[in-house]
């Protein structure tokens, strides 16, 4: 995982902090927020879409190393991410507002994060991330 450099220690070595950049697409507002701090928690540079056509956008707009998903996009998002030429990782998130009373229910929003999940989260979003470096740069160590 890759952690931040104090901004203490930026300047003293002259580089800016380089964070890997995550794409998090989700309609509800509720998961979305708590992913997005989660996320930046563990040291990522974050932006959000609430809506596929929102985050096509995006996607021409930047360069992401990660775009996650959650279930109700992940067919158009996904799809556009993956023919992007700089080749984002991508993953489907799971996180949804739930009425607890009723299976299934959207009546009364509720989000539950549980903190033994988050590690398991980060350790993911790492290996995706880490995946793709290793499959974009494959061929650079192959040549030398």
């Amino acid at each position: 995982m890759r952690h931040a450099t104090t901004s203490r220690e930026s300047y003293r070595t002259g580089k800016s902090l380089d964070l890997a950049r995550v794409l998090l697409v989700h309609g509800e507002l509720a998961p979305r927020l708590a992913l997005q701090t989660i996320l930046q928690a563990g040291g990522y540079a974050v932006d959000v879409a609430a809506s596929p056509a929102e985050a096509m956008f995006k996607l021409d707009d930047g360069r992401y190393e990660l775009v996650l998903t959650d279930q109700r996009f992940c067919s158009d998002v996904l799809s556009y991410a993956r023919v992007k030429e700089y080749r984002p990782a991508t993953a489907v998130v799971n996180a949804s507002e739930l009425d607890p009373e009723i299976p299934g229910s959207r009546v009364n929003p509720l989000l539950s994060v549980h903190t033994e999940g988050v590690p398991m989260l980060l350790e993911d979003v790492a290996e995706l991330i880490g995946a793709r470096a290793c499959r974009r740069y494959r061929p650079l160590r192959s040549t030398a």
